[in-house]
C-alpha cells in the first residue's frame, strides 16, 4: 500500500527513512520507481519475516519509506537490500539520493534544491528569505508529518541567518 493512498488515521510511529532526489522526477520516472518499489517491498523481509512497509513519493522529489517496526523490525540486512534497490533507482535515473551535500527547499510555491555550500552563502547573503526548508533527518511518520518541512528560520538551516 502506499502511504498516499490509505484514509485511515495513523496511529503508529513508523519508522522513516527518507531519500531526496536532487531534481524533480518525471512521469515516467515516477512510475517505473513505483513499480519497482511495490515489487521489492512486498517481498521486503528481516530474518526471514515480512516488514510492513510503505512509500509514497512527494512532490515528484522524495521518496519516503515506512517501516512499523511493532510488527516487526528493519534489520542491517533488510536495510542493505533497501539501499541496495534505492542505489538502482539511483543509478538508472541519475537523482542523487544519496547526495547528502544538498538542501531543498520551496521558493513561491516551486521545489528547489542547491549544493549546501551555494545554499548556505545565498542565506547569508539575503538572497533566500522567504522559503520553507525539507529535513530528511525525520525518522518517524509523526515526526516527518509534522515537521518535514519549516520555515527558514524555524529549520535546521535556521543557524545560517
Amino acid at each position: 500500500m502506499k502511504i498516499e493512498e490509505s484514509t485511515s488515521v495513523e496511529t503508529n510511529d513508523y519508522k522513516v527513512i527518507i531519500f531526496p532526489a536532487s531534481r524533480a522526477f518525471t512521469a515516467k520516472e515516477v512510475k517505473e520507481i513505483t513499480e519497482k518499489l511495490y515489487d521489492f517491498l512486498s517481498t521486503w523481509a528481516a530474518h526471514g519475516k515480512p516488514l510492513s512497509s510503505s512509500f509514497k513519493i512527494e512532490h515528484k522529489q522524495f521518496i519516503i519509506i515506512t517501516v512499523d517496526e511493532e510488527k516487526e523490525v528493519a534489520s542491517g540486512c533488510s536495510l542493505d537490500a533497501l539501499n541496495g534497490v534505492m542505489r538502482e533507482i539511483d543509478q538508472a535515473y541519475s537523482l542523487g539520493l544519496f547526495d547528502r551535500m544538498k538542501a531543498c527547499f520551496t521558493e513561491n510555491d516551486e521545489v528547489k534544491t542547491l549544493p549546501l555550500i551555494e545554499f548556505r552563502n545565498k542565506i547569508k547573503s539575503g538572497e533566500l528569505k522567504d522559503i520553507e526548508v525539507f529535513d530528511f533527518s525525520k525518522d518517524t511518520y509523526l515526526n516527518y508529518l509534522s515537521n518535514f518541512k519549516q520555515p527558514l528560520y524555524h529549520s535546521w538551516a535556521g543557524i545560517y541567518l
